[in-house]
């Protein structure tokens, strides 16, 4: 815990944290309100997930491409026009009466306007730290990150089930706006400017570290996605269970990204954390096939398990990244790790709403364990291109010509 209060004492450091987080608790918001709307309205899981795969490819297209263009244009103007954007484009699914394909047609856009927030911070982070704070900043960080992710769905959950859906997408669209103007006042924005890549659009793809963090943090968030719906499946739309299962799911994460996000990682780090969500989503699944009408208890203790690997595997992600590519490729390379989780999230929770459609709540921790299971044997199998960072500086690798520094 020293190592994180010292953190939290270097200047600037709380601050961009929170507003990034800020900033970015609506993409932990949006899968799970678009699902629990346009089912309202359609009355169908399934076309639910039309409208999450639509935004998904959106995501899949902008994420890497936005973070290319800080680059060029500047953190600042590429994240400005895209918030206005995409709250423009969530707001009209929150309130037009719309049909299926132009509510498709709406998330597509609201996907390709996502602000390239994550990959923003990421790069800042390097610059704003000596090489000891960084592995510990990007633990803070990824347990930060888990308020997005698990406490995100539990704001839209109590929203949504409570007052209305409308006010689910609403209240994530609140976030977007004040927390991405906090963010973009920050003056590390003005002070850090990233560096034109001299490599083609992609070409970071091909560093195994950055293929394997972008793979292995689709599965994990995909996993995390499926199990919401399944909670919500679970216990229906109109009590506080499924608020509270997410919580513990949350705290879950958070205390294992407080005790462990300081260990050194290792080339089986990714592995062995998400080991744990494996067998913490798979006791959740098996238990409710077979302790029905003690839901609410098994799903506390196996989600909290299954919860502390969370935060930990997503740390190692960052690190892997930030050691294996160039400081010019970081935007990108954090683009499409963030591109992975975000697609993560949304096919996560359209394949748990197909499954729940056809199956009922327990298809969607069917195919939660799914995701985990892959999740844990992709880096088993590409454990020779993790990275080994015991001793190690997480540094992005320098460029070989000055980067200038503009004055905020």
């Amino acid at each position: 815990m020293s190592a994180y209060s010292d953190l939290l004492k270097t200047p600037g450091v709380a601050r961009i944290i929170s507003a990034q987080l800020t900033a970015r608790f609506p993409f932990g918001m949006l899968s799970l309100a678009f699902l629990l709307h346009i089912e309202q309205q359609t009355g169908s899981y399934g076309s639910a997930g039309l409208v999450l795969a639509a935004t998904s490819i959106g995501q899949a297209i902008a994420g890497p491409l936005t973070s290319r263009l800080m680059g060029v244009w500047g953190m600042r103007q590429v994240i400005a026009v895209t918030i206005a954007i995409c709250a423009t484009a969530v707001t009209a699914i929150a309130l037009l009466p719309l049909t299926v394909p132009w509510y498709m047609a709406v998330g597509a856009l609201a996907g390709l306007s996502m602000p390239p927030i994550q990959p923003a911070v990421r790069t800042i982070y390097p610059k704003m730290v000596n090489s000891r704070q960084l592995t510990p900043l990007f633990s803070l960080d990824a347990t930060a990150q888990e308020i997005i992710w698990v406490v995100g769905p539990v704001v839209t959950t109590f929203i949504a089930t409570q007052i209305s859906t409308v006010w689910g997408i609403l209240t994530a669209v609140i976030f977007l706006v004040g927390g991405g103007l906090w963010f973009l006042s920050s003056p590390e924005l003005g002070r850090v400017r990233i560096p034109r890549s001299k490599r083609r659009f992609g070409t970071v793809l091909r560093r195994p570290p950055v293929m394997l963090a972008t793979i292995v943090g689709f599965l994990l968030v995909g996993a995390c996605a499926a199990i919401e719906a399944g909670v919500v499946a679970v216990f229906g739309h109109g009590g506080a269970e499924a608020g509270i299962v997410l919580a513990i799911f949350s705290i879950g994460s958070i205390a294992g990204g407080l005790s462990f996000g300081h260990i050194a990682i290792g080339p089986w780090a990714s592995a062995r954390r998400m080991f744990i969500v494996f067998i913490g989503t798979a006791a959740a699944m098996l238990g409710l096939v077979a302790m029905e009408g003690n839901e609410f208890l098994w799903l506390s203790v196996t989600l909290f398990v299954a919860g502390i690997g969370i935060a930990p595997a997503l740390a190692v992600l960052f690190a892997m990244v930030s050691a294996s590519v160039k400081f010019s490729d970081t935007a990108e390379a954090y683009g499409w790790v963030g591109t992975g989780q975000l697609i993560g999230a949304a096919l996560g929770s359209a394949a748990a709403g197909f499954l729940i459609d056809t199956g009922g709540p327990v298809g969607a921790f069917w195919a939660a364990t799914a995701f985990a299971l892959v999740g844990f044997i992709v880096p088993v199998v590409g454990k020779r291109w993790h990275p080994d960072l015991r001793g190690r500086d997480a540094s992005p690798l320098p460029d070989t010509e000055p980067v200038s520094v503009q004055p905020s």
